[in-house]
């Protein structure tokens, strides 16, 4: 059961609490919303976009590169059945950006869900190593792009008072990799715009979530050094590694009605690697 808190006009002042239902498992149904999940022709974009289908959303699947790939997962999209559309397009571009949010409204209706996903590469180097470009870069595909793609949305969300914003984090920010800092910073970056923006549009209906994952392997870590991956592994309480279909309960969740009170949060799906 739920409880309605209302204040007492008495002189006493008393709360008044009373027993609501609790909200329906079809409360985290997303049938008739429209899902546009960037990066999201491989890994866990992937994934989370095949979840989103499953809980009754309509979905946008997004690449920039590699369409034979593209192709390949929208195809598995399909055959779930849902109402799907694919979209080329780079994130970090402006004009690209608005294209990208008015063929999906032509296609499968206004966006209703947006999942910030998309990724460049993540080397891993000594601040030395890096330079201004490789660091620009970061910023643009986790904070540039973000900020385009929420404004580009927020009309329609906004017109309806209602709408779902979830920011793919990452555990680096909390457990400060290194040598990591041009992602780190980044991701640190794209955590702030999270809370931030959570505050700004709550007063409209909207939810500003960010999931973080642990390191999740998939198709883009088949070169990764064993070593690397194996030391990982070993510190991962739940003493097995993540598979992308963890983010799926997370994105489900915060993408439905069930979380219409939750807003501005870091969700870590990672095992008990960091703890809040």
């Amino acid at each position: 059961m739920q409880l309605e808190i209302s204040a007492n006009t008495a002189p006493s002042t008393r709360t008044e609490f009373k027993l609501l239902p609790m909200p329906p498992l079809a409360s985290f149904s997303l049938k008739n919303r429209v899902a546009f999940v960037t990066g999201s022709s491989t890994g866990l974009g992937k994934s989370m976009a095949l979840a989103l289908a499953s809980a009754g959303a309509k979905v946008a699947m997004n690449f920039q590169n590699n369409e034979p790939r593209a192709k390949q997962a929208y195809a598995e999209l399909q055959a779930t059945g849902a109402e799907c559309t694919l979209i080329r397009g780079d994130v970090t571009s402006e004009i690209e950006v608005n294209r990208m949010v008015e063929e999906v409204t032509t296609r499968l209706g206004p966006v209703d869900i947006l999942i910030l996903n998309a990724t460049p590469a993540q080397p891993q180097k000594a601040i030395e190593d890096y330079d201004w470009a490789f660091y620009q870069q970061m910023l643009d595909f986790f904070i540039k792009s973000p900020f385009l793609l929420t404004r580009a949305c927020l009309p329609h969300m906004k017109s309806q008072r209602w709408g779902r914003i979830i920011n793919i984090g990452s555990e680096v920010v909390a457990r400060a990799v290194a040598p990591f800092t041009a992602y780190v910073a980044a991701k640190g970056g794209q955590n702030g715009f999270n809370r931030s923006l959570a505050s700004e549009l709550a007063p409209f209906g909207i939810t500003v979530n960010m999931i973080a994952p642990g390191w999740i392997p998939v198709e883009r870590h088949a070169d990764d050094p064993e070593e690397l991956k194996a030391g990982y592994r070993s510190l991962i309480p739940m003493d097995r590694w993540g598979v992308p279909q963890d983010l799926s309960g997370a994105v489900i969740f915060l993408a439905s009605e069930a979380s219409s009170f939750i807003t501005g949060q870091n969700l870590h799906v990672n095992g008990g690697m960091t703890t809040q």
